[in-house]
């Protein structure tokens, strides 16, 4: 894989079948590369993606929580976790509610010992685009959280404004998906 070979030892996929077929054995002869479930994640496939991702970008509620803290104990293994905040409040997408992200967080570090190193959004694509982006940073900034996961192929470069440490570029790169 030419990223691979040019040092990119970052890369995330949408789905957890998707990512086992094509990432387990190219990390098993590339220990050095993390790999990130950036899409939405069911509670019922969090065995598996516990065994093959060091990320989570999309934690977004309290089952899964509870399901990817049991997973990470039963195989001895920890993850690094952004939760997904639903920053626009749009009823298509996932996320905790921008107004209990304190609550989920303390509930995810002190009650079930989950690694949260940063907050997570896909914000609406409107015209408050960067009002979302802000709003995202200065919640991460509250919680002393080091990471921050926003901007996509469309909106990055309004992202990249307030400091975004992963950015989810995928379509810009690989083209849109089939």
């Amino acid at each position: 894989m030419p990223l691979i070979e040019h040092g990119n030892i970052h890369f995330g996929e949408n789905k957890v079948q998707e990512a086992e077929n094509k990432w387990k054995g190219v990390i098993k002869s590339n220990p050095s590369i993390n790999l990130h479930m950036i899409g939405k994640l069911q509670s019922n496939k969090a065995k598996k993606a516990v065994e093959l991702f060091n990320y989570i970008h999309s934690l977004d509620n309290k089952k899964l929580a509870d399901e990817l803290s049991k997973r990470e104990k039963n195989l001895n293994k920890k993850l690094k976790y952004f939760i997904q905040v639903n920053i626009g409040s749009e009823d298509q997408k996932s996320g905790i509610p921008f107004n209990e992200v304190d609550q989920f967080y303390d509930y995810c570090t002190k009650n079930i010992n989950l690694d949260v190193i940063g907050l997570m959004a896909i914000p609406p694509n409107d015209e408050n685009i960067e009002i979302n982006f802000k709003c995202l940073y200065e919640a991460n900034l509250s919680l002393g959280l080091k990471e921050l996961s926003m901007g996509m192929s469309n909106d990055y470069l309004k992202a990249l404004k307030y400091n975004p440490t992963f950015l989810r570029i995928g379509s810009a790169i690989f083209g849109k998906r089939d």
